[in-house]
């Protein structure tokens, strides 16, 4: 039995022709069997007015403990006492060390905890201040009755003024260890290397970004475009169709029922929020299947909607490595397929339209034979900074690396199949050159497949649908998340570098564990707060257990779960689990809690997907967020990361 946080107590008011005996609250393994939930109904948890009596009070317990009622069958109440926090052993003993066994943990004290314990970089000045913002932020979320307020102004000027000069106290220093703001589990600024070309990052990149629903209905809009540029994406497709008079252009995705959108607004919303999360460069991606009289209207609006910040080469830019993200910062780049003498005006520069066998035949044939266009839309092709095309010839071919670097584009289904024979030749592409990959066509519902793929084979963009909702696009925004959430990750050395004969990394080859990951779920809190108190079930608190994964290359993928913690708003597992990691580069830690429900599928309690190689380890507070990526107001969980290498010493 778990005996860091004192069990809920539990009374039932019962008919003088009824009596039932109080569930008992006990930790429960979550491959048992619980008693059913029936009559389980979701109420929306904005209009509960036990939330709103809640969210008076600190939100991490200071105020008297709130007691929920529950009716079974109209017959007797059940009262269930919310627990109030309190820190856990581990908590309780790093305070004892640190403030020395005193009742108050000096700021110098509270500076070596943050360097020792936490493993953060900071001095005595930023230890003080740290403490300052942090108690005085917590002194306004706890404000007085209006009929108090005057008579502790002219106190707390003074009190706001001295905020942590003496310290904290161990209630204080586990709410400061309970706030994401001040201890959340990432870093959160731009820390990698952005002065290397293109070719070495990740970047966060947008599949049809214009739509808004499913591939096949759905309305085309500048709003997706939005979102996802507000949430860090960094590469936006856009599908340009000529009108039905051909004498403009339209965004929408060709041959289906959805409805377009005009590229002008397209264009607009681009430059307004292209760099809201970041400064670094907005690629956008042209699926052209225009006449070459549209391509150079498309040109002459580009031109005219981005002005200075559209940056393209020079004419003698001999364009034998890509310009760096640094260099790029507050810039718009243009992505497509040139067009090409032979083509014809009106043929269609797709990318992703599948061609036969006998088609990439032909095209092997003749591909020496086709040069840039001299004279047909020049205005556009000079507008290309990253030159695209369709695979001539078989993939061996198309996976050449010559003298000038270029994109080439993939659907999931052919990186499989190119993965089996030529993972080795796809990492050498990807050094220097740039390859995105699509989701296959089958996807009309805008799912999406697994990044890792792509990734671990050097692909730069690994194009999502943005505008769904499920478990791998969850895991792409965390991905994501790292470097400050800036949209370009650096790639791992491995994917990189050559070796001394010029090898590069085999993605099919075993690798030894180089870094082990210690993770410890000690508690969770603020469902009270953010959900109605029959939100997760009729008759009783919830049942809540947490699940653990690393998602990352095949060798480490992994997943552990909690026990599940009966009728209790605020659990506590106390639980550690252990991950070994080949390649911690490209893991994500997914964090997901349920709500254990015999009679149905288990309730969603909260999830987030943390980048492996932006942990910062010690312990954290972790917010969680709802299936549409927004963050939920107070739900967090209290969390340890410890690493250890298992690299021999040099």
């Amino acid at each position: 039995m778990n005996q860091l946080n004192p069990r809920p107590s539990s009374s039932a008011t019962l008919n003088p022709q009824t009596q039932k005996k109080p569930m008992s609250h006990v930790h429960r393994s979550s491959s048992e069997n619980p008693r059913s939930k029936t009559g389980d109904t979701k109420t929306p948890a904005s209009d509960s007015s036990s939330e709103k009596h809640n969210k008076k009070k600190d939100k991490m317990g200071d105020g008297s403990a709130s007691t929920n009622n529950y009716k079974m069958f109209k017959f007797f109440n059940r009262k269930f006492k919310i627990s109030e926090l309190s820190p856990p052993p581990d908590v309780k003993d790093i305070f004892s060390k640190f403030a020395a066994g005193a009742d108050v943990m000096s700021p110098d004290q509270f500076c070596t905890f943050l360097i020792e314990h936490q493993n953060e970089k900071v001095s005595l000045a930023d230890a003080k201040h740290i403490l300052h913002e942090f108690l005085l932020r917590r002194r306004h979320t706890m404000k007085p009755k209006k009929d108090e307020k005057d008579k502790k102004d002219c106190k707390d000027d003074k009190e706001n003024k001295t905020a942590g000069e003496h310290g904290v106290t161990l209630e204080e220093f586990f709410n400061f260890l309970f706030e994401d703001e001040f201890n959340g589990p990432i870093k959160p600024e731009v820390h990698h290397d952005m002065t290397a070309p293109l070719s070495h990052y990740f970047i966060y990149t947008g599949h049809n970004s214009y739509l808004t629903g499913n591939q096949l209905s759905s309305d085309c809009s500048d709003v997706p475009i939005i979102k996802a540029l507000e949430r860090g994406v960094k590469v936006i497709e856009l599908d340009l169709w000529p009108t039905s008079s051909k004498d403009d252009v339209q965004v929408y995705h060709g041959r289906t029922l959805t409805a377009p959108v005009t590229l002008v607004k397209c264009l607009k919303s681009i430059k307004e929020h292209a760099f809201v999360k970041s400064p670094y460069p907005v690629v956008i991606t042209f699926e052209d299947h225009l006449t070459t009289k549209l391509r150079v209207k498309v040109a002459e609006l580009v031109i005219q909607i981005f002005g200075d910040i559209l940056y393209y080469p020079k004419p003698e830019d001999p364009m034998t490595e890509f310009i760096s993200p640094e260099a790029l910062k507050y810039r718009i780049v243009i992505s497509t397929k040139p067009p090409v003498v032979g083509e014809g005006n009106d043929n269609d520069s797709s990318e992703e339209s599948e061609t036969s066998d006998s088609d990439k035949e032909t095209e092997s044939k003749t591909a020496v034979d086709i040069k840039p266009i001299q004279s047909e839309a020049p205005e556009y092709a000079e507008l290309i900074t990253i030159h695209a095309g369709k695979p001539r010839g078989g993939l061996k071919e198309a996976l050449e690396v010559g003298e000038k670097v270029r994109r080439l584009s993939l659907s999931e289904q052919k990186l499989e199949n190119a993965a089996e024979d030529h993972g080795a030749d796809i990492v050498r592409f990807t050094q220097r050159n740039i390859l995105r990959i699509y989701p296959k066509g089958t996807r009309v519902t805008s799912s999406n497949y697994k990044p890792h793929v792509g990734w671990m084979h050097g692909a730069q963009m690994v194009a999502f649908n943005m505008q769904g909702r499920d478990k791998l696009l969850e895991l792409m925004h965390g991905m994501f998340s790292a470097n400050g959430g800036c949209g370009y990750l650096k790639k791992p050395g491995l994917l990189i570098h050559k070796g001394p004969n010029n090898e590069v990394f085999d993605p099919k080859r075993t690798l030894r564990v180089t870094k082990t990951l210690k993770v410890k779920v000690y508690m969770g809190n603020g469902w009270h707060l953010d959900f109605s108190r029959t939100h997760f079930d009729t008759f009783s608190p919830p049942d809540f257990y947490t699940k653990v994964y690393i998602v990352g290359v095949p060798a480490d993928c992994a997943k552990h779960k909690t026990e599940i913690i009966d009728d209790e708003w605020i659990p506590v597992w106390d639980e550690e689990f252990t991950f070994g990691m080949t390649v911690p580069e490209l893991a994500v830690l997914r964090i997901e809690v349920r709500e254990y429900d015999r009679s149905d599928k288990d309730d969603f309690g909260g999830q987030t997907c943390l980048p492996v190689s932006e942990l910062k380890a010690g312990i954290r507070s972790v917010p969680l967020y709802d299936h549409k990526g927004q963050k939920y107001t107070s739900v967090r969980l209290l969390m340890r990361f410890q690493f250890e290498s298992n690299l021999a010493p040099a």
